[in-house]
């Protein structure tokens, strides 16, 4: 008996868990995505509840150097390729908001090619910059905090 009203105490806290969690849920559409990608746009800015923002991103050429002093980046390539530069020096680096900054270019970075199925991680703390896009480059990005 004892075994029996330990297990309902079980599934009745996974039940509870369930409705908690689905709460959470948050869903787009198909067209809601590809107009998000077809201009490049965030499509889940978190909230106080989560540690993590989605970007629905896009790049029609190279972009500033960055550095995310919180934010790790992990990306998924959906198409065109880039030339990715990270590590190495921000060059003319500025504090653009808080925990974030902007640069020129990289210097003494390590280039990689990427392209569509990659997947990059660049932990918080690493610069990086897209110095070359052959575009438009599409690619999801979470921003876990």
């Amino acid at each position: 008996e004892e075994l029996a009203i330990a297990g309902a105490g079980v599934v009745s806290g996974a039940q509870m868990a369930s409705v908690s969690d689905a709460a959470m849920v948050r869903a787009w559409k198909s067209d809601e995505v590809a107009a998000a990608f077809a201009k490049g746009a965030v499509l889940y800015a978190g909230d106080t509840k989560t540690n993590y923002m989605v970007h629905a991103s896009r790049r029609e050429g190279p972009g500033m150097a960055e550095v995310h002093a919180k934010d790790t980046d992990i990306i998924y390539v959906l198409g065109g390729s880039a030339r990715l530069v990270t590590g190495g020096t921000v060059v003319a680096g500025k504090t653009t908001d808080v925990d974030e900054i902007r640069g020129t270019s990289i210097d003494r970075g390590e280039a990689r090619q990427i392209a569509k199925g990659d997947v990059i991680i660049i932990p918080n703390g690493t610069p990086h910059w897209f110095e070359r896009v052959n575009g438009p480059l599409t690619y999801y990005v979470v921003k876990v905090r």
